[in-house]
């Protein structure tokens, strides 16, 4: 094995091992109750006295994170020509491989960072490099981010006309 590969799998497991002790130590079952009033009364008291996982970043897991449907539809769109690496909806990013869009020599990746819910340019961030890793040009990005909130817009026009 590799020192990456020993390493990767240390992490992994000191991952796992922190997510299980997150469990909390009591194992006694809650008290049935006589009405799912009480019932849910009970639960909340129980729920209120343990931290969780969730405490150590400050959200809750049911909390939702807002990110634009239109901006990411629309971003997934214009660059279907570049092969998808990593999406987190959660967050709002979305990293792709190298691809070469359509009547061009070139090989490019591209990484969209969509921040708002907002169908706002101020809620876009892409960042584009070539296949040597340097950054393409702004006006490039530029017209790709205005491609994407183009396409954005006809999403959002043609949802409306539903």
């Amino acid at each position: 094995m590799t020192l990456h590969k020993i390493i990767q799998t240390a992490l992994v497991g000191a991952l796992c091992l922190g997510v299980s002790a997150c469990g909390g130590g009591n194992s006694s079952k809650p008290n049935i109750a006589n009405s799912p009033e009480e019932f849910n009364d009970d639960l909340k008291a129980s729920k209120s006295d343990k931290s969780s996982f969730w405490d150590l970043f400050g959200g809750t897991p049911d909390q939702k994170v807002q990110v634009n449907r239109y901006l990411w539809n629309a971003s997934l769109d214009v660059l279907e020509f570049l092969p998808v690496q990593s999406v987190d909806p959660f967050t709002g990013v979305i990293v792709t491989g190298y691809g070469t869009p359509p009547g061009s020599g070139r090989s490019y990746r591209a990484t969209v960072h969509i921040k708002d819910p907002a169908l706002d340019a101020r809620s876009l961030n892409v960042s584009l490099q070539t296949k040597g890793g340097r950054p393409v040009s702004a006006s490039t990005t530029r017209a790709v981010e205005d491609a994407i909130l183009s396409r954005a817009r006809q999403l959002r026009i043609a949802d409306k006309n539903l």
